[in-house]
């Protein structure tokens, strides 16, 4: 038996996951940084970047840069970076994604993937500058593991996002 019309109840969960699922993923992809995972060189990847990127590659009419800066504050604030590291590199990220999409007539899968590992480069790479020149002294090639499972990771993470998009937009 198919319904014609929604309860008012049914209006109010399509109204609340429509609105904060995608926020909601980002800010549990946020929450996993605080789990005690104990490792000797960097590996795991920002699976809170992840979470945003995919999102905004996924639906650009939603995000813009002043979410990243927010989104970014919060990514701060949980993972113990400087105030402002997160911030400034999510929104030079998103106006990127922003630049590209002003100027590509399409994109496709692959285009997203190999504009996800460009983008994945250029967050590591401008966290281990931030922390550089406050100080820390490690070499670039400790990077490039966690560069290179954050590349993998992101078919997978951008899988799970479109996996919450449709469960957000059905009925």
């Amino acid at each position: 038996m198919s319904r014609i019309a929604l309860t008012p109840h049914d209006m109010r969960m399509k109204y609340v996951r429509r609105s904060y699922v995608p926020v909601g993923s980002i800010l549990f992809a946020i929450a996993l940084s605080i789990l005690p995972i104990v490792i000797e060189t960097p590996l795991v990847p920002d699976f809170a970047f992840l979470t945003a990127l995919a999102w905004r590659l996924l639906r650009p009419e939603m995000w813009t840069a002043k979410a990243a800066l927010a989104l970014g504050f919060v990514d701060d604030v949980f993972a113990g970076h400087p105030i402002g590291q997160a911030m400034a590199l999510w929104t030079i990220a998103f106006l990127i994604v922003d630049l590209i999409d002003s100027r590509a007539i399409y994109r496709d899968y692959w285009m997203d993937w190999l504009l996800a590992a460009v983008l994945v480069i250029l967050h590591t790479a401008g966290g281990w500058y931030i922390a550089w020149l406050m100080g820390s002294r490690i070499e670039f090639a400790i990077m490039l593991p966690q560069i290179g499972l954050a590349i993998l990771a992101y078919p997978i993470v951008s899988r799970i996002v479109v996996g919450l998009d449709r469960w957000r937009l059905t009925r």
